[in-house]
């Protein structure tokens, strides 16, 4: 897909609709009752769940014809933009540590964000879900030539490239994370705090597009595993720097602004949102690149 100005006025019409239906006339349906509060899937409930979701269907299908013929690439980014504005929106991670100040409060607190990831997706997966059945009842001639590929080979060469690139996904966002989400300068006496929300913007964007570069030039796979890894993140950084020991810590000798590590201080809602939208960037960047290296550099 060429990057021409008819395909920037579609990604931009795309993003505008998710922006403005799900992002700005659906905040409701998360908007926490303290505005100060991060937004969390747990407050949501089924009821809005079940709306949300049928909201991003419809998203991922109406922006599936709005930027035909490539609605299958730009169709998708209609319900991370608007998830974007939510992230931006919420309340700050460190609302919930200092709501939550005890070691056995602070535990009970990484288990419920661990997995709430999977949630967000769920809502951007209905989104590509809407995408899929537009596609089908478009029913082309012919698939295009530039839809992003899965993968190649057998099926268990797939799924094992594909483990690789989940893995790798999640370990270079962690890293970059770890450098680019920062508030102040890190040093031996001074530990990570809570970032700006335009700095985790800029840092999830960032680190995730180049995982995703990465992962196309390395393994030829799609953004999807880049994007499914999101939800792997916060879970690693768990696992690897806020430990029970760690946590009580923190909780005991430090002041509920600072945190273990940089990906720690970020929402569930941010990263997969923010990352998404990273993973498109970044496959479509590793796009380029090859064709520029094959036509261009001579």
């Amino acid at each position: 897909m060429e990057l021409t100005s008819i395909n920037k006025l579609r990604i931009t019409a795309v993003a505008a609709l998710g922006i403005v239906v799900l992002g700005l006339l659906a905040w409701p349906l998360a908007a926490p009752a303290d505005p100060l509060s991060p937004v969390r899937a747990w407050t949501i409930g089924v009821p809005r769940t079940v709306v949300l979701l049928a909201l991003a269907f419809g998203l991922g299908f109406v922006g599936y014809f709005i930027a035909w013929p490539h609605g299958r690439e730009i169709g998708i980014l209609a319900v991370p933009f608007g998830l974007t504005i939510w992230a931006g929106r919420s309340g700050p991670m460190r609302v919930l540590t200092q709501a939550y100040p005890q070691p056995l409060e602070r535990g009970a607190l990484a288990s419920s964000l661990r997995f709430e990831p999977v949630y967000w997706l769920l809502i951007v997966a209905a989104g590509f879900a809407g995408v899929l059945l537009a596609q089908y009842l478009r029913a082309p001639s012919r698939p295009p030539t530039d839809e992003p590929a899965t993968g190649s080979g057998p099926n268990t060469g797939l799924y094992l490239t594909g483990v690789i690139a989940l893995a790798g996904t999640v370990l270079i966002a962690n890293f970059l994370l770890g450098i680019f989400a920062q508030d102040v300068a890190t040093s031996r006496n001074i530990v990570p705090s809570q970032p700006p929300v335009g700095q985790i913007i800029f840092a999830v964007v960032a680190a995730f597009a180049i995982a995703s570069f990465l992962v196309k030039k390395f393994t030829d796979l799609s953004y999807l595993w880049p994007a499914l890894a999101s939800i792997f993140v916060i879970a690693f950084a768990q696992a690897f720097y806020d430990g029970a020991q760690v946590l009580r810590q923190f909780a005991e000798t430090r002041p509920a602004t600072s945190f273990p590590h940089n990906t720690l201080a970020i929402l569930p809602i941010q990263l997969v949102a923010l990352g998404t939208l990273g993973s498109v960037l970044g496959y479509w960047l590793a796009v380029r690149y090859d064709w520029w290296r094959k036509h261009e550099s001579v």
